[in-house]
């Protein structure tokens, strides 16, 4: 995707804040992630990847990684090549239809071919099946953050 289309760029932008704001309605007084506001730096001109799928022109999915950035300090990476999933949402009439499925694949065939040695996430149990996905994708759980509000679960794939 090369989001040098204006149009384009909104409607992901769009499509990115709204699912946010439906999943993570505390956030959504919190502004736009930086890796949203310089998208283009981030996601096509540096070391993250990013995929979308549309359906007649309008965005229904989406998934991204980034390079770690190392700021949870209990997970040990240094010295490896680990990228963090981030931004996978599917419209909600859309989810169970595979496409999430559909979008790792594709975003784990990039990672192994940059050979990344880890890929990691983080998720929430408040979030309807997530977990679940991720251990389906052999994903394993490695933290659960002790934070009663996001009970933030670190998982990771090597």
């Amino acid at each position: 995707m090369r989001v040098a289309d204006t149009t384009l760029r909104l409607q992901l932008e769009t499509f990115l804040m709204q699912a946010r704001a439906e999943l993570f309605p505390k956030l959504s007084g919190t502004g736009t992630p930086a890796d949203l506001l310089n998208f283009e730096e981030v996601y096509l001109k540096g070391g993250g990847q990013f995929l979308l799928v549309r359906d007649e022109g309008r965005i229904v999915a989406s998934i991204g990684y980034l390079p770690y950035d190392h700021r949870f300090q209990q997970l040990e990476y240094r010295g490896l090549k680990v990228v963090e999933v981030v931004r996978l949402f599917v419209q909600p009439g859309l989810r169970r239809s595979g496409l999430a499925s559909q979008l790792y694949s594709a975003l784990k065939a990039l990672a192994v071919q940059a050979v990344v040695e880890v890929i990691y996430l983080h998720t929430h149990p408040f979030l309807p099946g997530a977990i679940d996905f991720w251990r389906k994708r052999d994903f394993r759980l490695i933290a659960v953050d002790p934070d009663p509000q996001w009970q933030t679960t670190h998982m990771e794939w090597r």
